[in-house]
């Protein structure tokens, strides 16, 4: 059996454990129904996500004409303090930067391995934090616009990474770290102007992955160079493929590749 179709990142579902599918044009493939057999992902070729072009994809799925072009992959998707809609100032696409700039988003830590600060919107929680590969999360902040939440962040992160260590995420190994301390001790680094904007709910979010085993020593696989991918599929967490022989594919740093998945 045969599907064919252009990598973007994994759709997920919020259940118990997280469930996972690749959306391909004719096909939507459920993951966790492949766990424990044997798939082979074959490179065909590349298709950028905005123009289609079989151009080598540079990031984020866009060939490198798209990418220093197209609003999803300006500086502000990365860095939110960045963001201008508010003050109605155009980067590449002002309608489209106001659609995602001016809407609530939620600060937050989750635990990846590690306890880290992060933004996202939030009509994108939990879906943020199950593509970060968290097993747990806690909102700090709701505010407004996505420059508010980049300021709050960049408060935070002096004390609390905003990075992600993915082989110690993939391990799997849960930390006995507290994340209600670790909020309470957030709140001690927000701005006094972002300070009314503190979430005095405490709500732990729990997420569980659907993992058979997971990779001692992860071994990142890459298409580029790996032109065919074999092996059995032990579990998904984050937007990575887990294999045996602690073998893994990010499967959004394919994003844009052109791939057959045979079962």
């Amino acid at each position: 059996m045969h599907f064919q179709g252009v990598i973007k990142k994994m759709i997920s579902e919020f259940d118990n454990p997280v469930r996972y599918y690749l959306n391909f044009e004719d096909d939507m493939l459920c993951m966790n129904q492949l766990l424990n057999r044997e798939i082979k992902i074959k490179f065909i070729g590349y298709q950028c996500l905005s123009c289609n072009s079989d151009i080598e994809i540079y990031r984020q799925g866009f060939c490198k004409n798209c990418f220093f072009d197209v609003p999803q992959a300006a500086d502000w998707i990365i860095k939110p303090e960045l963001s201008k809609a508010h003050l109605n100032i155009e980067e590449r696409d002002l309608n489209y930067e106001k659609e995602i700039q001016l809407q609530p988003h939620i600060v937050y830590l989750a635990n990846t391995g590690n306890i880290k600060v992060g933004v996202t919107r939030k009509s994108q929680t939990p879906y943020r934090w199950i593509d970060q590969g968290a097993h747990q999360a806690i909102e700090i902040l709701e505010v407004p616009n996505r420059y508010l939440a980049g300021v709050a962040e960049i408060s935070i992160k002096k004390y609390i990474s905003d990075k992600t260590n993915w082989r110690k995420m993939l391990i799997n190994k849960k930390t006995s770290e507290n994340i209600l301390n670790y909020k309470s001790q957030a709140k001690n680094f927000i701005p006094n102007t972002l300070i009314h904007y503190f979430i005095e709910k405490d709500k732990i979010i729990d997420i569980n992955f659907p993992i058979l085993e997971s990779p001692s020593k992860p071994e990142s696989l890459k298409l580029k160079n790996d032109q065919v991918i074999k092996g059995v599929l032990k579990g998904i967490k984050g937007q990575y493929l887990i294999f045996e022989e602690n073998k893994v594919l990010n499967v959004r740093a394919h994003e844009g590749y052109l791939i057959q998945i045979s079962l």
